[in-house]
């Protein structure tokens, strides 16, 4: 009949499909899984400004040791080896570095540890021994009168300063991530941290070999 509207034909009722429902299902402990390890790598701003602050303090320090304290009144004749230990911790920080960076190149996560553990270790004796040396001694002053060899030396010890005062906090905060287990941001840094910590250990050791050959 004209003008009459013809019903509608009866939808087809769907039936659940119980195979999908079940991959879904199963899909969300993985999907929490993942959340939950986004959230826990995430690292507090403390574990940045800590960093910053304790190199800042450590660096400031150094540089009063280095160029405004005054050398002590009386040298001790064992002073005088103590660069000699400064060389040595650094060619041992050298050694566990380069050892670190194979060992994770090729995944083997407990000796990689061992390396970087190790080259922190090395590089605070390091420390403990330039302190040492510099609190007893003051600085050693390279001579003038050498002309391109003196500049070759500045210029090494230039860029070894330097890149030690900006690669601690990056250096400090790598730890810091290890040790916390936020193994997805320890990467980035350590990518940083490694090459200019190794750069910064080689050339202690090529300042020492100078002052001897030379001062």
């Amino acid at each position: 009949m004209v003008g009459r509207t013809l019903p509608e034909a009866p939808r087809p009722v769907r039936k659940p499909d119980f195979a999908n429902f079940c991959v879904s299902e199963s899909r969300i402990p993985q999907q929490r899984a993942v959340t939950e390890n986004i959230v826990s790598e995430r690292v507090h701003p403390v574990t940045y400004v800590g960093s910053l602050i304790a190199s800042a303090a450590a660096a400031l320090f150094l540089i009063w040791l280095v160029y405004f304290k005054p050398a002590a009144a009386e040298q001790q004749a064992w002073v005088a080896y103590l660069p000699w230990c400064n060389a040595f911790f650094n060619s041992l920080s050298a050694y566990h570095l380069i050892q670190g960076w194979r060992n994770i190149k090729s995944r083997r996560i407990p000796q990689h540890r061992y390396h970087m553990l190790g080259a922190l270790i090395c590089s605070s004796l390091f420390l403990i021994s330039y302190i040492l040396y510099h609190s007893l001694h003051g600085d050693t002053k390279f001579p003038q009168s050498l002309g391109w060899i003196r500049t070759i030396y500045l210029v090494i010890l230039a860029s070894h300063v330097g890149l030690s005062i900006v690669i601690l906090p990056v250096i400090l905060t790598t730890f810091a991530l290890a040790f916390m287990g936020k193994f997805t941001v320890h990467p980035k840094f350590g990518r940083i941290a490694l090459p200019v910590w190794l750069y910064v250990s080689v050339t202690g050791v090529v300042i020492v070999l100078f002052l001897k050959a030379f001062v």
